[in-house]
Parts: C-alpha cells; structure tokens; sequence
C-alpha cells in the first residue's frame, strides 16, 4: 500500500508540472503572436510605417503672372455745392441718385433781409455821389482862387499870406475829392458784393453729374461754404485699390484689369491701371493704384463698394516651376522633399514669380525632369521612407 500511495504522489506531481510547462508555452506563444502584430503594425501603419506621398515632377514653363488687389469704389472728381455767405435753405430741388445738367438749378437759399440791405445800400451810393459832387465844385473853386490869387501876387494886388491860405484850400478841396471818390467806390463794392450774395442764393449744379449727398435740409441754416447738395462726375468713377508691395514688382500705368463688384459677384468688368500713387501705405506694406473702367456701368456702384481687382504683369521667361503647394519651411529655410531611390531629401531652392494659380518658378535649388513631393500624409524626415500613392487617403493625418 505504501508503494502504491507513493506512485500515485510521482503521477499527480508529473501531472502538474506537464499543465505548467503547457500554460507556459501558450503564454509565451500568444506574446510572440502579439509581438509580431505590434512590429507589422509598426511598419505598416505605425511611426515605422513608409509615409504615403504625392508626387509630381519638375517641369520648365513660362507662367503669366497676375496681382490680385481689394480696393473701394470712388469718385475722382466730386462736388460740394453750397452758398458763399450764411443763411437759412429756402428749399431743394433735387434728390439723392438724380442726374443733373450743367447749371440746372439745385435749389435756392433764404434772402432774408438781403433785399433791405441792397437798397440801403443803394441809398449809401447816392449820398456817396452827392458828396463827390460837392467835393468837386469845391475842389473846382478852391483850384480857381488858388490860381487867381496866384496871378495877383506879381502884381502887388494880394499879399504872400492870402496866396499861401488859397493854396492851403485847394490842397484841403483834393483831398476831400480823392476821399470822396474812394467811399463811393467802397460803397458800389459792397453793392455788387451784395449782388453777388443774392446770386449765390440759387445753388446750380457746376457739371453735369449724379447726386449723392443731400447734406442739409430745407429750413436749416447754414454757414459760408457748408455743402448743402454733393455732386459727382460718373465718367470719373475708379477704383482706389490696394496692392501687396512684395508683388507689386512690374505694376505700371496702362496695364489691363479685370474688375469684379462685391455686389456683382461673377461679372468682370474691363479696366486699367490710371496710375500708381507715389506715397504707399508704409503700415500695412501696400502700393496704392487708381484703376478706371474701360466702359462705366449704366448702373452706377455705390461709392465705397468693395472691389476685387486682377491685374496681369508681362509674362516671364520659362523656367522650372512647381505648384506653391510643395514649397516647405524647414529651419527657416524653403525647399522641396526630393524623391530620390532609397527615401527623400530636402533641398533648398530659390523662389522666383508666381501667378493667381499657385504656380512658383525655381530659380535655383532644383532641375526639370526631378521629382518631389507635393502632398504626404505625415511630416518628412531626411530619414522618413515613402509609399508613393496617386491620392492620399480621405483619413490622412
């Protein structure tokens, strides 16, 4: 019995340790299988993983290029019509968006006591003539006994006193008569200024135009020179646009525009560079340029309207070109990822003109027929492995 007890205890134990060894060999059987798994994943997908890559080659062509410029709807020429002395609008006859003629009657101030103050001073000029009148009848008498009593005194009939008192008299009769000829002409100064005031009281237009301010109202009173109705020339609309100075390379008066309205979104209208104004704007790096339409529209914009502005530069020579889309920074430098057998390269390269399309010329770096990279699903590296793809994923990262 004790041998037989003994065998048994050799069979449980040989028994445990062979469900050991079998739970070890699966354990270490499914860490192989997941080791193996987590390596594919690596290279396959993980960090390790090639970086899918879009690829496109170096071509050499001319490109056109083009400025794009914002700018706002003004008028070259406008007008303030007002009165040229104070006093109260009697009425208007205009309102804004109608289109006058030349000398067309605007509308007409209050007189107020303007027509008081143009017969006093008509009385004025009449005392003033009646004045110089007497002047010279005095002037006239003072010269002839100045000149008798003068004739006398060779004569021994006068003495040297009385000619010397006549002589005193009519210089005193000259000076009268100067002095009463200025007053009058002050006064009939004043007169066809007052004249001129009842004239100005009727605001006409001085061109013929479109008008876009009524700045006062019927019954209100206003200063010398305040604008009462605003006036523009619609031939004379442009275009104040801003373009970027970095761009601006090559902008000259005469090129050709293509002009679209914010309101008129689609429609490009025909036009040209006016002029280039000499002062930019130093703060927000900006050349400022006046462009004009070839034909005004028969609906006028509003003034201020926004306006996108195209404008083509002369062509430039062929030279490699790739889309502004392959360019990258990289250590505050641009370049490009070279395909190259094993992998990619980054080369620095040299920028030259761009056109509205997104295309970029090389001038330096990189050749035509080389082949870089224009989209990847990750950050490159010089040591990154690549998987060209025609289209990268919806998902790329």
């Amino acid at each position: 019995m004790h041998n037989v007890n003994i065998y048994l205890h050799l069979v449980g134990v040989s028994m445990i340790r062979s469900k050991t060894q079998r739970r070890t060999l699966i354990l270490l059987a499914g860490l192989a299988a997941v080791f193996s798994l987590f390596l594919l994943v690596m290279f396959r997908s993980g960090p390790l993983a090639p970086v899918e890559v879009t690829v496109i080659p170096v071509s050499s062509q001319g490109i056109r290029q083009a400025l794009f410029g914002v700018g706002t709807v003004e008028a070259r020429y406008s007008y303030q019509v007002g009165p040229t002395s104070a006093g109260r609008i009697k009425q208007l006859y205009v309102q804004v968006g109608d289109r006058v003629k030349a000398g067309q009657l605007l509308g007409e101030m209050d007189q107020v006591d303007l027509d008081d103050r143009l017969q006093a001073q008509l009385a004025s000029i009449k005392r003033a003539e009646a004045n110089l009148q007497d002047a010279e009848a005095r002037q006239r008498y003072a010269h002839a006994q100045a000149k008798r009593y003068g004739e006398l005194l060779p004569l021994k009939a006068t003495s040297e006193e009385i000619v010397s008192a006549k002589r005193q008299e009519l210089q005193t009769a000259d000076a009268a008569l100067a002095a009463a000829r200025e007053e009058r002409s002050r006064l009939k100064s004043e007169y066809a200024g007052l004249r001129s005031q009842q004239g100005n009281l009727r605001l006409t237009a001085p061109v013929a135009g479109l008008v876009t301010q009524r700045a006062a109202e019927p019954g209100t009173t206003v200063v010398a020179g305040q604008t009462v109705v605003e006036l523009i020339e619609p031939a004379t609309v442009w275009v104040n646009t801003r373009f970027d100075q970095v761009a601006a390379n090559g902008l000259k008066a005469g090129l050709t525009a293509r002009i679209e309205l914010r309101s008129r979104k689609g429609t490009l209208l025909e036009g040209r560079i006016a002029r280039i104004e000499p002062r930019a704007d130093s703060i927000t790096e900006e050349v400022l340029a006046k462009v004009v339409f070839d034909t005004v529209p028969a609906s006028l914009p509003p003034l201020g309207e926004l306006a996108e502005v195209t404008v083509d530069l002369p062509p430039v020579a062929a030279a490699p070109v790739l889309p502004n889309a392959a360019l990258h920074r990289l250590d505050n430098r641009t370049g490009v990822w070279r395909v190259r057998q094993n992998g990619v390269d980054f080369v620095p390269v040299t920028v030259g003109a761009s056109d509205l399309e997104g295309r970029v010329q090389i001038l330096a770096g990189i050749k035509a027929g080389e082949r870089v990279v224009l989209y990847s699903a990750r950050a490159l590296t010089s040591k990154s492995r690549i998987k060209q793809v025609e289209k990268l994923g919806v998902n790329k990262r």
